[in-house]
This record gives structure tokens, C-alpha cells and sequence, in this order.
């Protein structure tokens, strides 16, 4: 069989998207070889989300970034057990008591559709020279080029890079400032384009964000499957389902003793209160007046400052 440059075998075919095929550094014998006979190479099949969590386990091994699972109520939540910090810091200090993260459920349990890598990269540098580095796509030229630490190129990422040097956080590409982490990740759909929606030309990370989003476009009539109420598109009628029927109008969960509130004010509220958590402080980044929920943030800027422009 001819092999192709990159280990690549003309004429193969798979229902599953391979993105490359690699000969194994140890050949092993067919078993219906004869003795004697010379061992046929077997090859060893990567698909594309083998390779991301390749160069995912090729940027931890080599430096001090971090994974973090998700953002809840009470901080950073680590990716092999239930606690959470609201420093980052801490929960990257907490990390290195666990063993390896490539044996977690949090990575095993990934799927190309929804593979989405949340990682920090706060004071970012090299493990093998001690080198700081600002940026994750320098980290990996630099291992290439310094170390000759090969990673998978030519891949749309899905590892999405964060830095929390300060108080306020900041989007590591267009460096705008947000006040919760649930708007950033949501913004940094517009840096990582993966997808494309083919109506509005909106990019997303991973697939199922691009698809959920392209429930938006689909217009038509949907019922509420508890009250009959309508809505012209699907994800109108989940949001109204899941607030007024499933959570019976209380969506906002406290993150430490499990009660539902209404909104998400409330139920700040109540967790500083009943549970010492930190008063939320959000700065408008126009005038950089404070404010103490999202809210009366969200109003005072469309009240002064798009009335404005």
C-alpha cells in the first residue's frame, strides 16, 4: 500500500471524520501471520477529538494553565470533584492535589458536539524553561520551536483561553471588560468561530451552541407543553416551560443550601445574607459607576449611556 507524506493512505474511507491517520512507533504482528513471516504495520486511527485532547494534554503537561469545569454561584468549579473557589487562583492551587485530569469524568465524558475547554491562563508560562509567555498560541510555538514538542495544527480550537490577573475580568483578545463570567464565555463566540450560522453569520465555539442558536431562526408555532401557551420559536417556549412550570417561576438556585428565588437578585441577596458570600460590586465600563446587581446595571447603561450614542 502506497503511504502518503504524514502517514496518509490514499483511497480510505470512514463514516467517521478522521483528521489524520498516524503509523503506530511499534508495529505489531497480524494474528493470522505466519511465522517467519514479516509483521504487517497496523495503523492507529485519531479522530478530531482525539487530536484537540492531544494538544490539551500537550498545553497542561508543559505549563501551569488550568481547566476549569464551569462558573457557579459560589466560584470555579474544579473538574474532578464539587468544590468551588471564587479566586481562581485558589481552585488552580487546589488542582494540584488531584492526579491526572485526562482520568477525570470531566474529560472522559467529552464529545466532539459540546467540546468546549474552559482554561486559565493567568501568569502563563513554560514548565520545561520557566519561560513567561502571554498568549496560549505562543505557548505552543514556543514548545515547538524551543522544545520540539509537536501538537496537532490545522485544527478549529475549542480551547478557550482566560486570564484572571485582576479584579475585573477581560477578554484576552479584544481586552473589553465584563462583569460575569457567564457574558464572557458567551462572548468569546466572537473570537472562535467555529461554526458559522448561515442566516445571521454569527460564529459559536462548538456545535451545540450553534445549533441551539439556530432554534432562533426557526420561526413557526410552538406550544408549552404544560399550558398550551404559544411562541414562535422553540427556545422561547423552553425558557417558559423550564421558568414558570419546572421551577415554578423560581429559576435562580442558591448555590449553598440548594432554595430557588425568582431572579438571580434575590437570590444574591439571601446568600450574602444566610451565608456570608461576598456582596456583588459591578462597574459600568462607560463611567465606571458601581452598582450591586446586574440589574441596575444594565439599566443605568441603557438609560445614560445607548440613549447617548
Amino acid at each position: 500500500m502506497d503511504i502518503l507524506p504524514g502517514g496518509r493512505t490514499p483511497g480510505l474511507r470512514n463514516k467517521k471524520k478522521m483528521a489524520y491517520i498516524e503509523i503506530s512507533t511499534e508495529p505489531q504482528k497480524d494474528r493470522n501471520s505466519k511465522k517467519g513471516e514479516s509483521p504487517i504495520i497496523l495503523f492507529k486511527k485519531k479522530n478530531e477529538l482525539a487530536l484537540h485532547l492531544d494538544n490539551l494534554k500537550i498545553i497542561l503537561s508543559n505549563s501551569n494553565a488550568t481547566v476549569i469545569r464551569c462558573r457557579g454561584s459560589m466560584g470555579y468549579l474544579c473538574c474532578f470533584c464539587e468544590q468551588q473557589y471564587s479566586d481562581p487562583g485558589d481552585l488552580k492551587q487546589h488542582n494540584l492535589h488531584h492526579e491526572d485530569i485526562f482520568e477525570s469524568n470531566y474529560i472522559k465524558n467529552q464529545t466532539m458536539p459540546t467540546f468546549l475547554i474552559k482554561l486559565d491562563i493567568t501568569n502563563l508560562c513554560c514548565n520545561i524553561c520557566s519561560k513567561r509567555i502571554i498568549e496560549l498560541d505562543d505557548l505552543l510555538h514556543h514548545l515547538k520551536d524551543e522544545h520540539e514538542i509537536q501538537y496537532n495544527m490545522g485544527l478549529n480550537s475549542h480551547i478557550v483561553p482566560f486570564r484572571f490577573g485582576s479584579d475585573k475580568l477581560r477578554c484576552v483578545v479584544c481586552k473589553h471588560i465584563f462583569n460575569n463570567f457567564k457574558v464572557l464565555l458567551e462572548h468569546m463566540n466572537l473570537h472562535f468561530r467555529n461554526y458559522i450560522c448561515e442566516i445571521c453569520d454569527s460564529g459559536f465555539v462548538n456545535k451545540r451552541i450553534s445549533q441551539m442558536h439556530g432554534y432562533r431562526h426557526k420561526i413557526g408555532v410552538f406550544n408549552c407543553s404544560y399550558c398550551g401557551k404559544e411562541f414562535n420559536n422553540k427556545i422561547k417556549q423552553r425558557a417558559h416551560e423550564r421558568a414558570v412550570h419546572i421551577c415554578l417561576n423560581k429559576r435562580s438556585r442558591c448555590g449553598y443550601c440548594g432554595d430557588r428565588f425568582s431572579d438571580y437578585t434575590k437570590k444574591h441577596e439571601h446568600e450574602v445574607r444566610e451565608h456570608g458570600a461576598k456582596p456583588v460590586v459591578v462597574t459600568c465600563y462607560a463611567c465606571e459607576k458601581i452598582f450591586d446587581n446586574q440589574r441596575s446595571l444594565s439599566v443605568h447603561i441603557k438609560t445614560f449611556h445607548l440613549m447617548e450614542r
